[in-house]
């Protein structure tokens, strides 16, 4: 490997044994750039974070790498080293989220990346790199289901809103983006006296406890929101669905508690019930965009900047534990190149 190109990566891989059994792990690596995939764009990676998907690669559960070996990271914040994509020149400061990162193309907890041009999105005037990175794929999630309710209808005026997952990524910054656009807001989470008051100072007009929402329940309850934004699935999605207003709309975009969905058609057919996919992987260009400018425009920083908590390549490891174990709240975002 010739020295100038070499960089540091977090690399998955997939071994098997005699058995057949196959295991996944991750390690810190040093690789060049001829173990990089195609792609027209070559980027500085200044950023990245860890999401839930990250800590479920690094920590071998299985689902979210596809190919090996694969760097992890499904977020890149940086700046354009070389490109032969007209959209992109040198020195152009980029985000992606998604679009196979992390998955099935090299991502970015990296020291360098090459990415297709087509799904980057220009950073924003007045976002730092840190703090997209901090925004990263939770707070672009967070903003397509903000957008999903509101293409939907729901206005601050039709009622409350639940967020699941509260203390999460994506919960965390929904909370922000929902109450600083007036919304009123209810935050279920299961550490309410460990987290309340960062909960209520996001925006949380209140709390609910999610072992509320976590057993199984009725397949049509009392009615109680307007609209929610769930990131945990199974049962607590169900019983979100059965205690939403006439003519509510649920917005999914996460499976914390499962990928199962154990409700009926009843809050559908009775109560003219919307659920929504939010698929961050695949969003479009023009949408990405957009929600970018929205995150540009509604987030408060300085509120962001408050549940970020920023390490170094090496210790992305131990963040990958504390996400899949619940113990991380906020935004963690990795500084590749410390």
């Amino acid at each position: 490997m010739s020295i100038e190109t070499q960089f540091r990566a977090i690399v998955v891989d997939r071994t098997e044994d005699a058995t057949g059994k196959k295991t996944q792990s991750s390690a810190l690596r040093t690789v060049d750039d001829g173990f990089l995939m195609p792609g027209d764009v070559t980027i500085t990676v200044d950023y990245s974070g860890v999401n839930y998907k990250d800590g479920l690669a690094m920590m071998g559960r299985p689902g979210v790498a596809r190919v090996w070996p694969l760097i992890a990271g499904i977020d890149a914040v940086g700046t354009v080293e070389s490109s032969t994509n007209p959209r992109w020149v040198p020195g152009d400061q980029v985000i992606l989220n998604g679009a196979g990162l992390g998955e099935t193309h090299h991502g970015g907890l990296a020291e360098r990346a090459r990415v297709s041009g087509a799904s980057l999105v220009r950073l924003p005037a007045g976002i730092s790199a840190r703090r997209a990175a901090a925004i990263g794929t939770a707070g672009f999630t967070a903003m397509l289901s903000v957008l999903a309710l509101e293409r939907a209808g729901i206005t601050p005026d039709a009622g409350d809103v639940l967020v699941t997952g509260a203390a999460g990524g994506v919960g965390s910054i929904a909370i922000a983006l929902l109450a600083a656009r007036g919304y009123r807001v209810h935050a279920s989470t299961g550490r309410a006296e460990e987290l309340g008051g960062y909960l209520r100072r996001l925006g949380a007009a209140e709390l609910v406890d999610r072992r509320s929402l976590s057993e199984a329940g009725k397949p049509l309850q009392a009615q109680r929101w307007a609209a929610a934004i769930d990131s945990v699935g199974s049962n607590t999605l169900a019983n979100v669905l059965a205690q939403m207003n006439y003519a509510g709309v649920v917005t999914a975009c996460g499976l914390a508690q499962g990928s199962d969905l154990p409700t009926t058609v009843m809050p559908f057919i009775l109560r003219g019930v919307s659920l929504l996919g939010i698929n961050s992987v695949e969003a479009p260009l023009p949408l990405r965009e957009e929600a970018w400018a929205r995150l540009s425009a509604d987030l408060d920083l300085d509120l962001l900047d408050g549940l970020t908590e920023e390490i170094g390549l090496t210790d992305a490891f131990g963040a990958a534990e504390r996400i899949l174990a619940g113990t991380i709240h906020g935004r963690t975002v990795v500084a590749v190149r410390s």
